[in-house]
């Protein structure tokens, strides 16, 4: 088992760097437009500063249509939208359209959930003293949604890797490419086995990153 294990190094490897590409692209356009997003869903509520029905409704009715899509549909529907931006159909650049879709509203929603828990009564006075939309977003709800959105991150980041886990199977490359080409086609357990415990360890990881960061930006 362990000559075995030796010998898919260089595969487990690769693989394995595929998979944090895959998902540190997803993780940055979840926070480049799913930030934002979740932000936007938080503001235009009704009773706060920025309220507007239709745009929260639009954005609400986006952020749903997409998740209510399981992943490996999602990849398939967007192969013809994948191959107009990357040129390619497979491969870990690919997959990371796909994962970035889903990332986007997976990651609006938990932001906006973070803001919520913010006191109201805060940016009541805010508005109160004449501060503006930006400064209230820049200067009250991203500190105090802090913690709130690092573990949103965190959770996000984990799905991904599940979700790459998933690209793998129609040829988008990484860890759970890996395991299909090995451990399914070709029933080979060692390589099965040693691609669960990676995505074990990674998780864990991930997890007691993001939980060291969230408790260290906690101010409460």
């Amino acid at each position: 088992m362990l000559d075995r294990i030796i010998e898919i190094l260089p595969e487990l490897n690769t693989a394995f760097f595929e998979t944090m590409l895959m998902v540190g692209i997803s993780l940055l356009v979840a926070i480049l437009i799913g930030l934002p997003m979740g932000i936007l869903l938080y503001v235009t509520d009704k009773g706060l500063f920025l309220e507007s029905r239709p745009i929260k409704l639009v954005v609400g009715v986006i952020v749903n249509l997409i998740r209510s899509i399981p992943f490996i549909i999602l990849l398939v529907f967007l192969i013809p939208f994948t191959k107009l931006l990357t040129s390619t159909t497979i491969g870990p650049l690919a997959a990371s359209v796909s994962l970035s879709v889903a990332a986007i509203p997976f990651y609006a929603r938990i932001v906006e959930s973070a803001a919520r828990e913010i006191d109201k009564g805060v940016i009541e006075a805010a508005v109160a003293v004449g501060a503006s939309p930006w400064m209230i977003i820049k200067d009250i709800i991203f500190p105090e949604a802090k913690p709130g959105l690092i573990s949103g991150l965190t959770i996000t980041a984990i799905s991904l890797i599940g979700y790459s886990a998933m690209a793998g199977t129609v040829g988008g490359g990484g860890i759970g490419d890996l395991a299909i080409r090995y451990g399914y086609y070709r029933y080979d357990d060692t390589v099965m086995f040693t691609t669960v415990i990676v995505l074990i360890v990674l998780v864990q990881f991930v997890q007691y990153l993001g939980d060291f960061i969230a408790k260290a930006v906690n101010k409460r």
